[in-house]
């Protein structure tokens, strides 16, 4: 069996996450319960409460089923992170759509590994932890972004490097917050992607953006057709120029002359006429073709 080889990016990955995930001692009541090298333990479903943190907006319905459905069969594979809470309960930090999937598949209990962690670190954690993932929207990661920066202060250079993307990716995201409310729902339902939405923000104006994701989502442009025709918008001058310019008719008489030549000599002949004044441009591709021409033309 040939193994993969380990992507540097997702090296870095995990090990930004690992070092949110400090492990610090647990406190007597739930020390007991947590297993040595941090080895998931089963807790019951009923004894989870939602992660307040989740920066995930929309779940898909189907494919939780499709999870669930999994569970039934072959369990949860990877174990969902959760904290103890002074309550006696525990708090989810990563692992929202295995929990859902669990309830939905009817399962009692879950594997979960405990961390003891702030309200501050489970933030992160959860922001960053949903970042790494594909599943989420081009809104939902712009926000999540956003809450990284204005809660925790991050550069988009340390946002890129939590989260293992570029910081022009982190950029591009952060820029979508400019959009109108419409447009963002545009995009968090699918309308509109990520390129498209990206196009949209050289606008200064909403009303402008509005229009043009409206043109975009009636005909149903590609991101290539979207970036011509915003090109087109914003700079007609230049769209005028690349317009190619009629040619103009040829008068019948001359037509014919162009033919007759062009049938003698065999090769392509062009009359350019202005009122009785003008020239005839022959055109060869070979010196043979010129030495011909020239026999022709000289009598030789």
């Amino acid at each position: 069996m040939t193994i993969a080889p380990i992507d540097p990016k997702r090296r870095a990955l995990g090990k930004g996450l690992d070092s949110l995930l400090p492990r610090v001692p647990v406190p007597a009541a739930v020390a007991a319960a947590d297993t040595e090298g941090g080895k998931p333990r089963e807790i019951p479903l009923d004894q989870i409460d939602r992660n307040p943190f989740q920066t995930r907006s929309h779940v898909n319905e189907e494919q939780l089923a499709e999870l669930a459905a999994s569970i039934v069969s072959n369990g949860v594979v990877q174990p969902v992170l959760v904290r103890p809470l002074a309550s006696g309960r525990f708090q989810l930090i990563v692992g929202e759509r295995r929990w859902l999937a669990s309830q939905l598949a009817g399962m009692a209990t879950i594997p979960a590994i405990l961390r003891q962690v702030s309200d501050e670190q489970a933030m992160e954690i959860t922001i960053v932890e949903n970042l790494q993932r594909t599943d989420l929207n081009p809104m939902e990661q712009a926000r999540a972004f956003e809450r990284l920066s204005r809660e925790f202060h991050m550069t988009q250079e340390q946002m890129a490097q939590r989260t293992g993307k570029d910081r022009a990716t982190v950029a591009n995201f952060l820029r979508l917050l400019r959009l109108p409310a419409t447009v963002q729902a545009l995009v968090e339902s699918g309308e509109l992607s990520f390129g498209h939405a990206r196009t949209l923000v050289v606008f200064e104006h909403a009303e402008e953006m509005e229009k043009v994701a409206q043109h975009i989502v009636s005909l149903s442009l590609s991101v290539r057709q979207t970036e011509t025709y915003v090109q087109r918008l914003l700079h007609p001058e230049k769209a005028a120029k690349k317009d190619p310019k009629p040619e103009p008719p040829i008068d019948p008489n001359v037509r014919e002359v162009q033919d007759r030549l062009q049938r003698a000599l065999g090769l392509k002949v062009q009359i350019e006429d202005h009122n009785g004044r003008g020239r005839v441009i022959i055109e060869y591709a070979r010196l043979e073709d010129f030495d011909t021409l020239l026999e022709q033309l000289a009598g030789d």
